[in-house]
């Protein structure tokens, strides 16, 4: 978890990156979301498209193993029918003191890190940091992109410097602690270190905080609204890039060499009308034991993902459990209706984040060294107030993400009819992820971006329209009986 969300959250996308972390799969669909050090500013990136949340990601494995072809759905047929289970019960016998030790500092982690950013933040505006920072920028150029390049490299390296215990702890000590991870602390360096340099080249090197600065400047009373439009490209940008592009800088992604099922997942891919050619397994097995799969990127750049750690884990009928259930995200277009949501609330955030500020900058502007919200030294000041108002704003944010999560869990099970599986995909994701299966509901509507695990179970084993002769409510044809 990034514990000074910083430069993503400057372009806006910390409406959705309240719930990101790509690292770790946390999103079981219940437990809060959390975002690993090494990666959260590349995913950041395309935080808005829930195919990159690894939150949702995670918690959309969870239920995505119920997908089958015709052969599969033919064979279930004839198949006896399986001695009935209490899942709800062994769900709650898994959900062990060590696990429920690990949840609880996860959900205080959630709300530690970003209180956390937000003191880190102040602490270099009040200190004088900000100030110094900006005055060793114009040391070294005179042009705004070059000040702003070298201030947000300072930035991020203070930032670095003071978010580095908590980070160290969210990221690496915890989950090892626990037995979530297999990472070694030099791959875990590594990978942080990669993401503090993308997070440069990203909105450093591409002018992206330089044009929105330009923003600020020429227009001191719609800045907000120039920015919060700005980051929609930028969103859609990052979804698209963020397979082919930084995906690859953190982990390797080989097609699936399981042919069988290859192409059960090809095939229930075509049947959920998604141009899908191949499936890829990305071997975060180097980073943690937990499980995920997803479908993500847009255009040219879609593809199915798979964990090696899912696919030596789960059994085949639950990862295609999994994977229909992220192949309903894409069909229902939660993509794009996020990105809309995420849009309208961004524009409220940004106009308001433009009256905190200005407001800020009279009221402390001298002790902080600066007078004009364009100054390079308010990076830190737009940072934590955005940071701010998207923490007031996660609960609704959550709960758009888990209304996106109970439409996915509907649409694969009417298109498999893989109750079982869905809810022995269930029990998996949370015995390998640690996810408490009951939260307080308080700690659901504040963290949570996923229903909570036991009530996708019950949900999973009862939601049967077919048997009834009723319609489906969200896939598009009556598919054959199992």
């Amino acid at each position: 978890m990034r514990p000074v969300p910083r430069l993503p959250i400057l372009i806006g996308l910390a409406l959705v990156a309240l719930s990101a972390g790509p690292a770790r799969a946390t999103g079981t669909g219940a437990t809060p979301a959390a975002t690993a050090p090494g990666v959260a500013p590349a995913a950041s990136l395309a935080a808005a498209t829930f195919a990159v949340d690894d939150s949702i990601l995670n918690a959309v494995a969870l239920d995505d193993s119920a997908g089958t072809d015709s052969s599969a759905t033919d064979s279930a047929a004839t198949a006896p029918a399986p001695v009935a289970r209490d899942y709800v019960g062994e769900v709650r016998a898994g959900f062990t003191r060590e696990s429920r030790a690990y949840a609880t500092t996860r959900a205080a982690l959630g709300f530690l890190a970003p209180v956390y950013g937000i003191l880190v933040n102040l602490f270099l505006l009040f200190s004088g940091l900000s100030g110094r920072m900006r005055d060793i920028a114009r040391g070294l150029g005179h042009r705004r992109y070059v000040r702003i390049l070298v201030f947000l490299i300072l930035y991020s390296a203070a930032g670095l410097v003071l978010g580095f215990p908590l980070a160290l702890y969210d990221g690496f000590l915890i989950e090892h602690r626990y037995g979530l991870s297999n990472q070694a602390f030099g791959a875990w360096l590594g990978d942080l270190a990669k993401g503090e340099v993308l997070a440069i080249v990203l909105f450093g090197l591409i002018p992206i905080v330089k044009l929105a600065y330009d923003a600020i400047a020429r227009s001191p009373r719609r800045w907000g609204l120039w920015l919060a439009l700005g980051t929609l490209p930028l969103i859609v940008a990052g979804a698209l890039i963020e397979p082919v592009l930084v995906d690859p800088l953190f982990n390797q992604f080989k097609p699936l060499a399981d042919q069988p099922l290859k192409q059960e997942i090809l095939a229930l891919a075509a049947r959920a009308g998604i141009p899908a050619h191949d499936v890829y397994v990305v071997d975060k097995s180097a980073q943690t034991k937990t499980y995920n799969a997803y479908v993500n990127g847009i255009g040219a750049s879609q593809r199915i993902v798979l964990w090696d750690t899912t696919l030596s884990g789960m059994r085949p009928d639950e990862i295609l459990f999994v994977m229909a259930h992220e192949m309903g995200h894409y069909r229902l277009h939660h993509v794009w209706k996020g990105l809309v949501l995420v849009g309208l609330l961004g524009i409220v955030l940004f106009l308001l984040a433009q009256v905190i500020v200005h407001r800020a900058i009279r009221r402390w502007g001298r002790r902080w060294r600066f007078d004009a919200a364009d100054d390079e030294a308010s990076i830190p000041l737009l940072v934590l107030t955005l940071s701010l108002l998207s923490l007031l704003a996660q609960p609704l944010v959550n709960a758009g993400s888990r209304y996106f999560e109970h439409e996915a869990d509907v649409y694969a099970l009417e298109i498999t009819h893989a109750n079982d599986a869905g809810a022995r995909a269930f029990i998996a994701l949370a015995s390998q992820n640690r996810s408490d299966p009951e939260p307080p509901r308080l700690l659901e509507l504040i963290e949570y971006t996923h229903p909570p695990l036991i009530e996708r179970i019950r949900f999973a084993m009862a939601y049967r329209p077919w048997e009834r002769g009723a319609p489906n409510l969200l896939y598009g044809e009556t598919p054959a009986e199992p």
